[in-house]
């Protein structure tokens, strides 16, 4: 699921034009000049945009058309048009590395020059990967994900190639791919698997997790992989150098052969090429040549669910894929790896044995629950998972604590924008109650903040549900059904979507 920023201060910060960095007037022009130069920035901006674009549709024809073409030459598209669009493209508030540069100190003065600079370092091979900087973030289960932070020109540079490589990957990704891919979210990825068990046979859900798949990707296999379509060594040695540039913790610098750097720009690309080769091809060669009954499959980056038809085709595949990613250094995760019996018959198999209700799975940030409808039709719910909801209240809590000080239309505004953020991709079909009791836990937080304010505060139920009604918005689902949403974007059945 989306993890909304968690920062220490509420103070709105002005969010950066796309010119940000670019040398400004001179307070003493006038007005006039200021906008005529100002356009003819966009206007270039647009015009390069066009140009990287068109050159990358080259490769995206060239990739749709031959299957089994290796590119020779792709270094050429990392060009100075193409870093700048890498630049922009980049988040303008993101951590800085171990350079320390932030997004807007790198375009504040002479961006072009930089930039120029940078290519000539590519194409001359005297291009320097940074170590990237570890920082941990806390998950919902009170563990932390260590994330690797690049410096800012690595960001750059990544971008630009993932941008290159990925014209190419697109066209060879299985359509049951959703993680980190243009055009393709979270939700498009519950509306396949929701749309899967409701139209196809599927009796057993096999809920897979990949022990620390970030950190345990084999670098050597994931170049081997890059290499049945890129033939370009300068490219290769890029990638090769982000992954051995190594990770700088407590002041010293790790280097492994294993893991991608989760967090990094082109992290993601790399770990759908290095699960597309491992997992996707080989599931979908066993799903038509090994299952007897039906079965679906939706991945998520490592977050992989597959349905089933028959509990013993679910078994085998199980054991299966246990050798499967053996082979390539992953594992699977013993404590949270589980089958269960899950679909339209699960109900009344399960009262038939006595077992009680079916079982629930998670999937991106919510439960999956076998229920009905008012007329008794088969229906899956999905609501907000628990554990993950603590997480954010107990951050919203922090962050009002600290600044409790601050005016009632600021904690308010601020919080209107965490809401309306929560809201956007929660507000699923079947989960408006999980909605509902977000916001309350939400209002109750802010009273307890201002009536902490001063022992002579004596904010009343009345005047906190008018402060609740002025700034935050109301629970209502803001998602189509599955179904809806799945038809519009594949209009015909493919059993490979």
């Amino acid at each position: 699921m989306n993890d909304h920023e968690k920062s220490d201060s509420i103070i709105v910060a002005v969010k950066p034009t796309n010119k940000a960095g670019q040398p400004g007037t001179e307070p003493v022009e006038r007005r006039m000049g200021a906008e005529e130069n100002t356009e003819q920035q966009s206007t270039s901006r647009v015009q390069n945009r066009t140009s990287v674009s068109q050159a990358l549709e080259r490769v995206r024809q060239v990739a749709r058309q031959k299957k089994n073409e290796k590119f020779t030459s792709l270094l050429h598209h990392v060009n100075p048009e193409h870093l700048k669009e890498a630049y922009y493209a980049l988040k303008h508030n993101a951590a800085p590395g171990v350079d320390g540069v932030t997004w807007k100190e790198y375009g504040a003065n002479d961006l072009e020059l930089k930039l120029a600079d940078l290519h000539d370092r590519i194409h001359r091979g005297a291009y320097r990967a940074q170590p990237a900087r570890r920082q941990y973030i806390p998950k919902a289960d009170g563990s932390k994900r260590p994330l690797a932070i690049a410096a800012l020109e690595d960001k750059i540079v990544q971008k630009a190639v993932a941008n290159v490589i990925g014209a190419i990957y697109e066209q060879d990704f299985m359509g049951f791919s959703y993680g980190f891919r243009p055009g393709r979210c979270q939700h498009d990825a519950m509306d396949a698997l929701i749309v899967g068990i409701e139209k196809r046979k599927v009796n057993w859900i096999l809920d897979v997790d990949i022990r620390k798949f970030f950190d345990s990707v084999s670098q050597n296999w994931l170049v081997r992989f890059l290499e049945h379509r890129i033939a370009d060594r300068r490219i290769i040695r890029l990638i090769q150098k982000w992954l051995k540039a190594g990770v700088l913790e407590d002041g010293l610098v790790t280097v492994s052969d294993e893991g991608t750097g989760q967090g990094s720009v082109i992290s993601p690309l790399l770990s759908n090429v290095y699960l597309h080769y491992v997992i996707d091809l080989w599931a979908e060669q066993w799903r038509r040549q090994e299952a007897k009954g039906d079965m679906i499959i939706v991945r998520f980056a490592d977050d992989i669910v597959c349905g089933f038809e028959f509990e013993a085709d679910a078994k085998r595949f199980w054991d299966a894929m246990r050798g499967r990613l053996e082979a390539f250094a992953l594992s699977l995760n013993p404590d949270k790896t589980r089958l269960i019996e899950f679909g339209r018959s699960a109900t009344n198999n399960r009262q038939r044995k006595g077992l009680g209700k079916p079982e629930t799975f998670r999937f991106l940030g919510f439960t999956f629950i076998t229920s009905t409808t008012r007329a008794g039709k088969f229906l899956i719910k999905r609501k907000s998972r628990k554990d993950r909801m603590a997480v954010k209240l107990k951050a919203i809590k922090e962050v009002l604590r600290r600044n409790r000080h601050q005016p009632v239309p600021v904690l308010g505004k601020w919080l209107r924008r965490v809401v309306r953020g929560y809201f956007e991709y929660h507000a699923v079909p079947t989960n408006i109650e999980a909605l509902t009791k977000f916001r309350y836990d939400v209002v109750y937080l802010l009273w307890r903040v201002l009536l902490r304010r001063s022992q002579r505060d004596r904010t009343t139920l009345r005047r906190i549900t008018k402060i609740a009604d002025d700034f935050l918005p109301k629970p209502r689902i803001l998602h189509p059904m599955p179904a809806k949403r799945f038809t519009v974007k594949h209009p015909r059945w493919e059993p490979c979507a």
